[in-house]
């Protein structure tokens, strides 16, 4: 089942780059925007058509994709040139590719809680175990578990999200009691050797979370949205500790690192339908990761050109001057160059470390 596996991750992969680009490119249309070209994936063109103004293409290495439009880092003299466009409407066509892919993860995760996955596990403590180390602290059985530093907690993944992310046992814990809030300052998270009613000892809490809430439409949508926010917190996660040191290069990956996480998480699974779901489950993290990350404020990024779009729309506004949009596409052309040789390193690094696996 590998070849499947990998034909299916590189298949998400492909939509994931084919919906980000149509993004950039239905709003360019809409906007009046000249597009030249709508690329799937980077390099030699394999095949391709075009239809009015616009080349349509196929191309062989699976890194990317662009939708290219005319002028956009100087004005080449075409009143549809994007840098001639009006501020707002740069800034949606410069934002659509990442809320693309945002709609997809949303959109897949809500399809997988409707018809793929039982019920969602809510944080509502249910009961606790004798000796428990949280009732002497002051929770009582039918609390649910609000907050933990001010971060929200939506259902029971998001406790354990959260208590894994910090950096001692004790933390200001939130509560919903009868529709109020309660604060817990100085809550002590530290696990006690206890028995659970099956008989199993253990370091645990001692608190059990056994409220689902019931599956519908509503419920559907709204724990999708909760799915996404925890994808984005992941993300989010991921930068800090690359940025502190907590994590380097060994721990970053590129697309083959994720096709083979896929693969392998497919492959572990009891059923091939389970593997599909665990792999569509992965892409929908794989499409807000890329949401996010693409909307990051650096150079070559489509953050990075939202951040010059917003500097250069303050500079013009209070000087009556542009800045020369070629200045600008010297520094994005100079990231890119940076980020294609991340790209490069992260592919060698997988590449690596799958044969000597």
């Amino acid at each position: 089942m590998t070849v499947f596996y990998i034909l299916l991750a590189i298949l998400i992969f492909g939509f994931l780059i084919f919906i980000h680009e149509f993004g950039h490119f239905l709003t360019a249309k809409l906007s009046g925007v000249r597009v030249n070209e709508f690329s799937i994936n980077m390099g030699p063109k394999l095949f391709g058509w075009k239809r009015g103004e616009t080349q349509y293409s196929f191309r062989l290495l699976p890194i990317g994709g662009y939708c290219a439009m005319e002028g956009e880092d100087q004005d080449t003299g075409d009143p549809r040139c994007f840098v001639n466009a009006a501020w707002w409407k740069r800034l949606i066509i410069l934002c659509a590719g990442s809320f693309m892919n945002l709609l997809t993860g949303f959109v897949v995760i809500c399809l997988l809680l409707g018809f793929a996955y039982g019920p969602t596990q809510t944080a509502k403590i249910t009961d606790v175990m004798p000796g428990n180390t949280v009732e002497p602290q002051g929770l009582r059985v039918g609390d649910t578990l609000y907050a933990i530093d001010g971060r929200r907690i939506y259902m029971k993944s998001d406790f354990d999200l959260l208590e894994s992310r910090l950096p001692t046992e004790r933390c200001e814990l939130t509560v919903l009691r009868d529709g109020e809030k309660l604060v817990f300052q100085n809550f002590d998270l530290t696990r006690a050797e206890l028995t659970d009613r099956n008989g199993n000892t253990g370091k645990y809490l001692g608190m059990y979370f056994e409220d689902y809430e019931e599956k519908t439409l509503g419920s559907t949508l709204k724990y999708g949205l909760y799915e996404c926010v925890d994808f984005t917190r992941m993300v989010w996660y991921g930068l800090t500790d690359i940025f502190t040191g907590k994590a380097g290069l060994k721990d970053m990956g590129g697309v083959v690192g994720a096709v083979d996480v896929m693969v392998q998480g497919g492959e572990a699974q009891k059923t091939v339908l389970d593997g599909v779901i665990y792999v569509l489950y992965f892409g929908a993290f794989l499409a807000v990761n890329l949401a996010v990350m693409n909307m990051l404020p650096i150079p070559a990024l489509d953050g990075g050109r939202v951040l010059f779009l917003l500097i250069n729309t303050v500079f013009t506004a209070i000087t009556g001057k542009k800045i020369n949009p070629k200045y600008e596409g010297y520094i994005h052309a100079g990231a890119m160059v940076l980020l294609l040789g991340l790209m490069v390193v992260l592919l060698v690094k997988d590449v690596v470390m799958i044969a000597q696996r």
